[in-house]
């Protein structure tokens, strides 16, 4: 199985003039979920559907780090998209896309740094459109670039989220609890769009990923009973 995000990985890794090299890269990882093959979990991937639609936008190496959860949205929503991010140029086919008149775009992001015209809290109405949400993967400071210096967006409405929880991703440090990943802030917009159980499924699936990884990296042995093992069954 391939998707957009392993797709991108690969270009970039054919772009790429010397290899890329992870921090704890030693030992081989399943090139399906990026972890360790002790702690694979790919027999453990939901199966679920979603009206909703994905358009990742990911800063020059994001897609080739293991620890990405934009691939876990790609692992999950069928139609997820994913672009390589640069400041002087843009993929015709990500233009297409915004323009595919099957989808309404939604930039996901804080409204503090859009137009107020162009904030929205919440989805509108169906508009007889489904709903795609476009996501900037990167670090924060990074995001802040992306989104400033990429015009081709400045037209579209801004989904300002109001998490009520902190974030629970934990193998990459953030200065603020509030900042989710990626996959948390898909969830939500998948909740926002009624794919309720697509969300479910994709938090679950971003622990079991986090406790896989985790469990690989300190060498602690596989619980197949742990409340992450028993959140993802009920989506398989």
């Amino acid at each position: 199985m391939t998707h957009a995000v392993a797709r991108l990985r690969a270009e970039r890794l054919a772009r790429s003039l010397k290899p890329f090299v992870a921090r704890g890269s030693r030992a081989p990882r399943c090139p399906r979920c990026r972890v360790l093959g002790s702690h694979c979990l790919c027999a453990w991937l939901p199966q679920v559907e979603a009206r909703a639609g994905v358009c990742l936008l990911m800063y020059d190496v994001e897609a080739l780090k293991p620890s990405n959860t934009g691939w876990l949205i790609a692992d999950l929503v069928a139609d997820t998209f994913a672009f390589g991010w640069q400041r002087t140029t843009v993929d015709p086919a990500l233009l297409a896309l915004l323009a595919d008149p099957q989808w309404q775009p939604y930039v996901v992001f804080p409204g503090e740094y859009a137009e107020p015209r162009r904030v929205i809290g919440e989805l509108p109405a169906d508009s007889g459109k489904r709903p795609l949400f476009i996501l900037l993967d990167a670090t924060w400071t990074e995001a802040r670039k992306m989104f400033r210096k990429s015009p081709y967006l400045d037209s579209l409405p801004v989904l300002s989220l109001q998490p009520e929880q902190l974030s629970r991703y934990r193998l990459r440090r953030s200065k603020r609890d509030e900042h989710l990943c990626t996959a948390e802030v898909a969830a939500l917009c998948l909740e926002q769009a009624g794919d309720g159980r697509a969300a479910g499924a994709l938090d679950a699936w971003l622990d079991l990923f986090t406790e896989r990884y985790l469990g690989a990296k300190h060498r602690w042995p596989v619980d197949e009973n742990s409340s992450a093992h028993l959140a993802v069954k009920a989506f398989l």
